[in-house]
């Protein structure tokens, strides 16, 4: 007979034991038989081995059971046991064992009653492991938790608080009894439909760790910095109190805004020369950064009385749709101001008004009734501050700071902010004060050299002269036009070396000596004129070099019958003429051979003359460098610039064309000095034209030299 087995079929309930038998001797669990109605205790051996028994010494019975559960358990899972006989709710129950040895072990029972026909209980099967080493690492868990100094709590999945520890109980200001079992939104409702809200259903939903800073406000008002992970028991999360390093990053922050707007108010205003410039920027720097609102304003008259030596120069808006209710309030407003005015306290004492609250009523108070009355009700202010713009010795101006109910009165630290832009602005209003008295004073003193020009029978003169944006509107590019003693035309254009009121009195004496030279010699040509004055110039140790041009317009009979005038013209280092012709063709009069040197440089270098004759109804413009230059391109590109922008203009009126030119070669105020002398050579055939305007002096058709 074979040793192998012969095929059968294999009872299924008997796979299914054995299949059992096998998984629970390898999750080493034990199992009880407990027949309630004999009350035979019975265990297997695994059981048996985990209470500490063996087979002779455990006696099969309940009281064998409770003989070896630590006396804190035996109430409660007695009342366990009690509860799952009577009612068929599963038994489920952890407990310690305390064996002979003095161990004390965790258990994990699970059991289930069973009836009999009658439904009398008869029996509570069920199964056991031992969870101490579970239990030791959770209890590890839990000593790490309650050591750590950041607050942590777990909720289920009904958002039940099921673990606070020690810091979270001091950071929520609740203790882990009033807060275990019950839930957290009922508990903080605030953070219902917050960010708390928002990251925990995050977490949940996605399975994925969330972390963001948010603030619960009073009674813990406070901000955290909030970690939440999930499980599949629910969601736990790890929380820091953020609250001091928060407000210390808000007052860095606004230490940080406070230096910007300090420097942008020194940056914006220190490069603006200009007073009602420098208002609005200040203006608009103010608000919103200091405030909802503001009007600045300017004393004209250190002298001022009520209503006068005063006047609202500025005003900006945060909301748009207030801008306009705040200008016509400021326009409004210093009429009806009476004399207990807030603004008025603060220009006489020289100190800061505030008012801190009620601000609407306090102001309608000193305003008499009337517009300024009406409109300050629709800027509905909450709190005010005056304060004064000092300058060099005196109040320059003052900055009135509004703010709505939303915003409230300045912060101290605010307050303090106002006081030093206050402060910077002011002298930025002083020397756009100071600057544009030297600025008018420069160009009254620039413009006493630059005399008009003559009007000499059918020729017409008109000069130009636009000082730098940047400069004080003194500099050493001059232009000059006279006549000589025989009547001949003479032009000239010229610039000093230097920005500034040395090169101003140089150019001064040099147009004087140049005039003087050229009416006191007969006939003297612009060589000799330019060769005189470096001569002169070396003589009298005007250390200095110059540029310069002089052209003489002459003509003899012969000239005069044919329509033509001669140009002579001779140039120190100078820009070339540039000539308009009637039928529009532009030609730049260059000089034949290399440029010669500046005024300054060697008085016995010989000058040389260049000669053209000119169709009546020829432009002649003679110009300086600032008409032409820019930072990005070179002489001859801005020559051909000029060239281009001198098309199509030779049938404009004199007048409008050099008006035209300079637009179209500088725009707005230029970068350098401009100096221009045109000059036009009208038909002598005919009247003189009335865009030419009157005829001054009345003087003989010049002769050439040495004409009979």
């Amino acid at each position: 007979m074979s040793d192998s087995v012969h095929p059968a079929v294999v009872d299924e309930r008997e796979a299914d034991r054995l299949r059992g038998e096998l998984a629970i001797a390898a999750a080493g669990i034990g199992t009880f038989d407990w027949d309630l109605v004999t009350g035979r205790l019975a265990w297997d051996p695994r059981l048996i081995e985990m209470f500490g028994y063996d087979a002779d010494t455990f006696d099969s019975t309940i009281h064998g059971f409770n003989e070896r559960l630590h006396p804190d358990d035996v109430d409660r899972v007695t009342q366990a046991l009690q509860v799952t006989i009577e009612t068929g709710r599963d038994f489920a129950a952890t407990y310690r064992v305390r064996l002979p040895t003095g161990d004390t072990r965790w258990i994990s029972a699970r059991g289930r009653r069973l009836v009999g026909p009658d439904g009398t209980p008869v029996r509570l099967l069920g199964a056991a492991y031992d969870v101490t080493d579970q239990r030791d690492t959770e209890a590890q868990v839990t000593r790490v938790l309650e050591a750590m100094p950041a607050g942590f709590y777990s909720l289920d999945r009904e958002w039940r608080f099921t673990h606070v520890n020690a810091a979270a109980e001091k950071l929520l200001l609740r203790t882990r009894d009033e807060l275990l079992g019950r839930v957290l939104w009922d508990e903080f409702p605030a953070a219902v439909d917050s960010v708390f809200d928002e990251g925990y259903r995050r977490a949940v939903a996605t399975g994925q760790q969330v972390s963001f800073p948010a603030y619960y406000p009073p009674p813990l008002d406070g901000w955290y910095e909030v970690r939440a992970w999930p499980s599949p028991e629910g969601l736990s999360v790890y929380f820091l109190d953020i609250t001091a390093r928060r407000r210390e990053e808000e007052r860095a922050g606004q230490v940080a805004t406070r230096l910007a707007l300090l420097a942008e108010v020194t940056e914006q205003l220190a490069g603006s020369m200009q007073p009602e410039r420098t208002v609005a920027l200040l203006a608009q720097l103010v608000a919103p950064a200091l405030a909802d609102f503001c009007i600045v304003t300017l004393v004209d008259d250190p002298q001022f009385r009520l209503g006068r030596g005063v006047r609202d120069a500025g005003w900006w808006h945060a909301d748009d749709a207030m801008r306009e209710t705040l200008a016509q309030y400021s326009a409004a407003r210093l009429p009806a101001l009476r004399e207990q005015s807030y603004l008025f306290r603060a220009l006489s004492t020289g100190e800061p008004v505030v008012v801190e609250q009620d601000a609407t009523r306090a102001i309608r108070d000193v305003l008499h009734l009337g517009l300024a009355h009406r409109l300050i009700g629709e800027l509905a202010p909450e709190s005010l501050a005056v304060l004064p713009l000092h300058g060099r010795g005196r109040t320059v101006g003052l900055l009135s700071l509004f703010n709505g109910p939303g915003r409230g009165a300045l912060s101290p630290a605010e307050l303090t902010t106002a006081v030093e832009v206050a402060g910077r602005a002011g002298l930025a209003l002083d020397n756009a004060r100071l600057y544009s008295q030297q600025r008018a004073l420069a160009e009254q003193l620039q413009r006493s050299f630059l005399t008009e020009p003559p009007e000499p029978d059918h020729a017409e003169i008109v000069v130009r002269y636009l000082p730098a944006a940047t400069s004080a509107a003194v500099g050493g590019d001059w232009y000059d036009a006279f006549l000589q003693p025989d009547g001949a035309t003479m032009l000239v254009i010229g610039d000093v070396a230097g920005h500034d009121t040395a090169a101003a009195a140089t150019m001064g004496q040099l147009r004087s000596l140049l005039r003087g030279i050229a009416t006191s010699h007969d006939e003297a040509g612009p060589a000799a004129v330019l060769s005189k004055l470096d001569a002169s110039m070396s003589l009298l140790r005007v250390g200095t070099l110059a540029t310069a041009a002089v052209a003489r317009f002459e003509q003899d009979q012969g000239e005069l019958e044919r329509g033509v005038t001669r140009m002579r013209w001779s140039s120190a280092g100078h820009l070339p003429p540039v000539a308009i012709g009637p039928d529009g063709t532009v030609t730049v009069l260059d000089i034949p051979g290399p440029p010669e040197l500046l005024l300054g440089v060697d008085p016995g270098s010989g000058r040389t003359e260049t000669v053209v004759t000119l169709d009546r109804g020829t432009t002649v413009l003679m110009y300086t460098d600032g008409l032409i230059e820019r930072r990005d391109s070179d002489i001859d590109a801005g020559i051909e610039r000029l060239v281009a922008a001198l098309a199509g203009l030779h049938d404009l009126p004199l007048q409008e064309l050099c008006d035209r030119v300079v637009a179209r070669m500088i725009g707005g105020r230029p970068d350098d000095d401009v100096a221009l002398v045109a000059v036009r050579l009208h038909r002598q055939d005919l009247p003189r034209p009335g865009t030419a305007g009157p005829r001054i002096p009345q003087l003989p058709v010049p002769r050439a030299p040495g004409a009979e």
